[in-house]
């Protein structure tokens, strides 16, 4: 009988210091952004049902939150206003005095280094929910482009260290971009939500923010997630457009839309672990049916596998703490 030759795959497995040698992708606290919601009024902490360990902030809380963030390692948080007050325009999100802006500063004011991501839309300021002005039944993308270059000067004023535009208009980088440099913000970056899906992942989140839309969906805005080419075009637009960070959102179920970005571009991917994503992974650990230390830290290895550079997460804390055990 002839000898059978094969592989000897094992070896590499076989003790835990080589496996650690070995591995490929490794995942820190400073690979996070961590989402913060910030509203109005002092001492105010709302648990947000549909996200068990994700809370509204009032700014006094909210600076005590970005301790214990900064103490974890985390080096950037990116943040969510929930006005008192909401418009047909969304005026308040281009208030010098609104909910993000002076949050922002009060987070600068105490901890200079910690990066500030402020995220840039209509959409939790309008009283019909929707991420641009509404003309009709239909969002108006040129109309609504001069409201979120406004949202995103005010924001810059404020101390964000980066601009975050989630709306998907047509042109909102260009747009976003020209008025930065033009207000004397050339140096500020604009990690842009280039490739963002009209998805059902985001239900947890529109409680969180309070931004549902009042009729109809975004789905003439945000894209198909039947479609794979298409994130490719969007892509493509925004770093014509001066768009120094692409983000591909949600993230688990669009893995290969990560590595196809992270193929075809040299900017940094950031992927965005969103709300519902996070809520199905609570809701089974609470119910024991998964460990979630295990399958959180397996979950964004696999984005960091996919090409992700950076990772925006809700894990974020408790994924930092994890990390430090280990």
């Amino acid at each position: 009988m002839n000898p059978i030759e094969f592989k000897r795959h094992r070896r590499l497995r076989t003790h835990p210091t080589v496996r650690a040698m070995v591995r490929e992708t490794s995942i820190k606290a400073a690979d996070f952004i961590y989402p913060l919601f910030v509203t109005e009024g002092e001492n105010i902490r709302n648990p947000i049902a549909s996200m068990p360990g994700v809370d509204q902030f009032s700014i006094d809380l909210l600076l005590k939150e970005t301790d214990e963030v900064v103490d974890l390692g985390i080096s950037s948080i990116i943040l969510f206003g929930i006005p008192s007050g909401k418009d047909a325009v969304g005026s308040g999100a281009y208030d010098d005095e609104g909910i993000i802006q002076r949050a922002t500063r009060a987070v600068k004011e105490r901890h200079p280094n910690l990066v500030v991501v402020a995220d840039t839309c209509l959409c939790e300021y309008t009283d019909h929910g929707h991420c641009g002005v509404i003309h009709g039944m239909d969002v108006d993308n040129d109309a609504s482009l001069e409201l979120l270059a406004k949202t995103a000067v005010s924001q810059a004023k404020a101390g964000a260290d980066i601009i975050a535009p989630s709306n998907m208009m047509d042109g909102f980088v260009a747009v976003i971009r020209q008025a930065l440099d033009e207000a004397g913000f050339q140096h500020i970056p604009i990690m842009s939500y280039a490739v963002k899906y009209a998805s059902a992942y985001y239900g947890p989140f529109r409680d969180a923010a309070q931004s549902t839309p009042q009729f109809g969906d975004r789905k003439t805005y945000q894209m198909d997630p039947a479609n794979r080419m298409e994130a490719m075009r969007e892509a493509e637009s925004d770093i014509l457009e001066g768009a120094d960070f692409l983000i591909v959102k949600p993230a688990l179920s669009y893995l290969d839309i990560i590595r196809d970005v992270k193929n075809h571009v040299l900017l940094p991917v950031v992927a965005y672990n969103v709300s519902g994503e996070y809520a199905m992974v609570k809701a089974a650990a609470q119910n024991g049916w998964v460990d979630e230390k295990k399958i959180v830290l397996e979950t964004l290895t696999s984005m960091k596998r996919a090409g992700a550079d950076i990772i925006m997460t809700y894990h974020a804390k408790d994924a930092a703490r994890w990390l430090e055990e280990n």
